[in-house]
């Protein structure tokens, strides 16, 4: 115990921290990469092949009368303005029409070839990454013991919404074991979004459809495929969003220091009497 009253103990193993921050490399570089290789073609559709007049999502740019160029997106039938962000992003103060603006896109905001390039590279290396930890959560069980969600912690799953909407988080012993909302969370993303996001991945290479024909009966096409990969992308993003408002709301130093030195701080309980 310090001199505030606080614990510190060690909360994360250094291998989950440097599975973590691969992980979290990864999959920005293949969120940007994927991004550059959609804007090559900016629709998604259903099925076995494009149907260029009845998208799911388009990107898209249109020209007004006195010739400006306007964004527009494309959404299950509803157009929306946006220019600025998708469809004409304003590079260098040109007006450039563009799915995703080139901030948001590696390696490049044309280079679709090297786009890739990076994707795959870094694509094999989040997946020996996630095999690595599926071998080390199973042996040291840390899924068992520390991610799988309880019958207890499925009972008070109603109250602990109800405290994050309020921004009222663990203290004391209780910050000491991840929470249901947080075990649900990394549950479905270990084992729905990740072999999800893999596999639909796998099924727009020829090569693997060659291999296992499979995959295409499997996901309906290769379009199909197509947007539920871009779909997964898209709720790795929000994980990713809401992991890290978490990791400020209820503090930053402390939550960065155990992903890093594996030490959380926890406050002393007050004894009475």
């Amino acid at each position: 115990m310090n001199k505030s009253g606080r614990i510190l103990f060690y909360r994360h193993k250094l291998p989950v921290r440097l599975m973590h921050w691969i992980n979290a490399l990864c999959l920005a570089i293949m969120l940007m990469s994927g991004l550059s290789i959609f804007n090559a073609h900016p629709m998604l559709y259903w099925g076995k092949a494009s149907d260029f007049n009845h998208p799911i999502l388009s990107l898209d740019a249109m020209q007004s009368p006195d010739g400006a160029l306007h964004g527009s997106a494309l959404i299950g039938g509803h157009t929306f303005n946006t220019t600025g962000v998708l469809g004409v992003s304003n590079e260098d103060g040109t007006p450039t029409v563009r799915g995703f603006p080139s901030w948001a896109t590696l390696p490049g905001p044309q280079w679709l070839a090297m786009g890739r390039q990076w994707h795959f590279a870094f694509a094999w290396i989040l997946v020996i990454n996630g095999l690595i930890f599926f071998a080390y959560a199973f042996l040291s069980r840390h899924f068992s013991r520390d991610l799988m969600p309880t019958g207890k912690d499925i009972a008070h799953l109603p109250r602990e919404i109800i405290d994050h909407a309020r921004l009222r988080f663990p203290k004391g012993e209780e910050a000491r074991r991840y929470n249901a909302l947080q075990k649900l969370a990394y549950v479905f993303v270990i084992f729905v979004l990740g072999p999800l996001i893999v596999a639909t991945g796998l099924t727009m290479s020829p090569t693997m459809d060659s291999a296992f024909p499979q995959l295409l009966w499997l996901f309906g096409g290769r379009q199909s495929a197509r947007t539920i990969h871009f779909i997964c992308a898209f709720s790795f993003l929000g994980f990713f969003i809401v992991h890290i408002a978490m990791v400020i709301l209820s503090g930053p130093i402390n939550n960065l220091r155990s992903m890093i030195t594996g030490r959380y701080a926890i406050e002393a309980e007050k004894k009475h009497g």
